[in-house]
């Protein structure tokens, strides 16, 4: 049996629910208080057969507890796992190297993760992404400055992006 635990927590930007595997690796989050809504982009392959709601995941809830606070990196060593093909894949862990305060363009992506031409590749890696925040999709954004998509919201995407600004969050 594949079981899986699930916690939503209160953030400035609104709940934030994590499902992690019983080895402690994220394997869906997202603003969303609904834990059934993040298994939709949970690979079969990943799905739990059962989810428990618990009302803290030890080290992921500190981790996006503290990132909230302003402490950006409290994510970055937060196990996930996802599955996909070879360059999505390594597209997730190129992202993963991405700072806060410093976002790139998808084709800044394409390009780290070895396939410059691969812009759209580079772009459907983000959205594919299940474990939102701690591989920060959020990061990327048009190569005109516009944000592009964002599964949560663009004013969400916004906000993480000013919280992240070396600026500091602008009003809302």
């Amino acid at each position: 049996m594949n079981i899986a635990s699930w916690s939503t927590h209160h953030t400035p930007i609104g709940p934030f629910t994590a499902l992690v595997a019983a080895d402690g690796a994220v394997i869906a989050s997202g603003w969303t208080a609904e834990p059934h809504e993040l298994l939709k982009v949970v690979p079969a392959a990943l799905t739990p057969t059962e989810l428990r709601a618990r009302d803290e995941l030890g080290p992921v809830t500190r981790a996006v507890r503290r990132y909230h606070e302003g402490e950006l990196d409290a994510v970055d060593q937060v196990p996930v796992r996802q599955r996909s093909g070879e360059f999505i894949a390594h597209t997730w862990e190129v992202l993963r190297g991405v700072p806060a305060g410093k976002p790139l363009t998808y084709s800044d992506l394409a390009e780290l993760a070895g396939r410059p031409q691969a812009v759209r590749a580079a772009a459907a890696a983000c959205a594919r992404n299940a474990t939102a925040l701690f591989v920060p999709c959020h990061r990327i954004v048009r190569i005109d400055g516009g944000l592009g998509g964002f599964r949560w919201g663009l004013h969400v995407k916004r906000w993480l992006l000013a919280h992240e600004s070396p600026a500091g969050p602008s009003p809302r």
